[in-house]
C-alpha cells in the first residue's frame, strides 16, 4: 500500500487543487506497488491515471476553425499559483493580475479597467509559458497558445489575415491567449535586416492589440526584450520580467519536484547550491531523471550523488549547445 508519505502528498495535492502533483504522487505509488510485486494494481493505477489526464485534457476544449489548425493549441491547465516557482514580488504581480480579473466589475464600476495585456520577458526556461498556465488555471479559463514562429513561417504574406481571425476569436471565445515566441514578429521596425513582410505584420498586430476590447488576458512572450519593438512596450498593461532562479527558488523546486523521493537525509540545500545557473525548466529535467532512475533501479529515493551526476550531464548538453 502507500507510504505515509504518499499519503499525506496526495492529501496535499488536492488540498492545493495540484493536479499535476496528484498524478505523479498516484504514479509513485504505482511503482511502489510493482516493487512489491503487484503487478496487476500497478498496472490498473496507471490505467486510471492515463484516462484521467485523457478526459481532463479533453474537457470543454474548445475547436479552432480548419484554417488555424497547427497555429493554436487549446488546452485546460491544471496548475495552481502555488506550483509556481518564482521570486516574492514577481508572484505578487502575478496574485495582483489574477485579484484585477477577478474583480474586474468592480473596477469598471469607477471608470477602470484590470490587467489584462501583459508581456512575459526572460531567458528560455524561467517560467513564462508556466505563468500562463496559472494563470489560466486560477482564472478558471481555457489556455489558447499562439504558435507564432509556425504562424510566419508557414503562412508568409497571409499572415496578417490569420491574426484578423485570431483576434476576431479572442473576441468570441473566452480564455487566456498566450502568443509563445513572439520575438517573431515582434522585432524592431527599422532593423536593417527586416523585410517589409514583417513590418506589415507588426503593424497589423500593434492595431489589433491596441482596437481588442475584449475582457480575456492577452499574453506576449519573448525570450529576449530587446529584440522587441519600442512601440510594443506602451500596448501592455504590464511587464513581467524572468530570471534564473535563487537559491530558495532552487531549494522549493527541488524539494516540490521530488517530493516523496526526496528522503529526509537528502542535503536539499547542497542540491540546490549545486543547481545554481540552472533554469527552472532545467532543474526540472534533473529531478524528474532522478526519479525516473530510482525507479528502475528500485529505489524508493534518489541518492545523492546520482542527483549530482544528473546535474553534471544537463550542464554538460547545456555548454555543448552553446558552441
Amino acid at each position: 500500500m502507500a507510504t505515509s508519505e504518499q499519503v499525506k502528498a496526495l492529501i496535499r495535492s488536492h488540498y492545493n487543487d495540484n493536479s499535476e502533483q496528484f498524478f505523479a504522487t498516484v504514479l509513485q505509488i504505482a511503482a511502489h506497488e510493482a516493487r512489491q510485486g503487484h503487478s496487476e494494481l500497478a498496472h490498473e493505477i496507471r490505467e486510471l491515471v492515463d484516462k484521467a489526464k485523457k478526459e481532463t485534457s479533453q474537457k470543454n476544449i474548445l475547436v479552432f476553425p480548419q484554417d488555424l489548425n497547427g497555429l493554436i493549441f487549446t488546452e485546460q491547465p491544471g496548475l495552481p499559483l502555488s506550483s509556481l516557482v518564482v521570486n516574492n514580488q514577481l508572484k505578487q504581480r502575478i496574485e495582483r493580475i489574477v485579484t484585477e480579473f477577478r474583480q474586474q466589475n468592480k473596477l469598471k464600476s469607477h471608470g477602470l479597467s484590470h490587467r489584462r495585456k501583459i508581456l512575459l520577458a526572460g531567458a528560455p526556461g524561467t517560467g513564462k509559458t508556466m505563468t500562463a498556465k496559472v494563470l489560466a488555471f486560477e482564472l478558471n479559463q481555457l489556455l489558447h497558445i499562439i504558435q507564432m514562429d509556425r504562424l510566419v513561417t508557414k503562412f508568409m504574406g497571409e499572415t496578417g489575415a490569420k491574426l484578423r481571425q485570431i483576434f476576431d476569436k479572442i473576441r468570441e471565445m473566452p480564455g487566456v491567449y498566450l502568443f509563445d515566441e513572439f520575438d517573431a514578429i515582434g522585432g524592431e521596425r527599422n532593423l536593417e535586416n527586416d523585410v517589409g513582410e514583417m513590418r506589415r505584420v507588426l503593424n497589423a498586430f500593434l492595431q489589433f492589440i491596441d482596437k481588442d476590447a475584449s475582457n480575456n488576458l492577452i499574453i506576449a512572450a519573448t525570450n529576449n526584450l530587446r529584440l522587441l519593438d519600442r512601440a510594443l512596450f506602451r500596448r501592455f498593461d504590464d511587464v513581467l520580467h524572468y530570471g534564473l532562479p535563487e537559491q530558495d527558488d532552487r531549494l522549493r523546486l527541488i524539494k516540490n519536484l521530488l517530493g516523496t523521493f526526496c528522503s529526509k537525509d537528502f542535503p536539499s540545500e547542497r542540491a540546490a547550491k549545486m543547481a545554481e545557473g540552472l533554469s527552472h525548466a532545467e532543474i526540472d529535467h534533473v529531478c524528474r531523471d532522478a526519479i525516473k532512475l530510482a525507479i528502475l533501479n528500485n529505489k524508493e529515493s534518489v541518492a545523492f550523488k546520482l542527483f549530482e551526476d544528473l546535474l553534471k550531464e544537463r550542464r554538460l548538453a547545456y555548454h555543448t549547445k552553446e558552441r
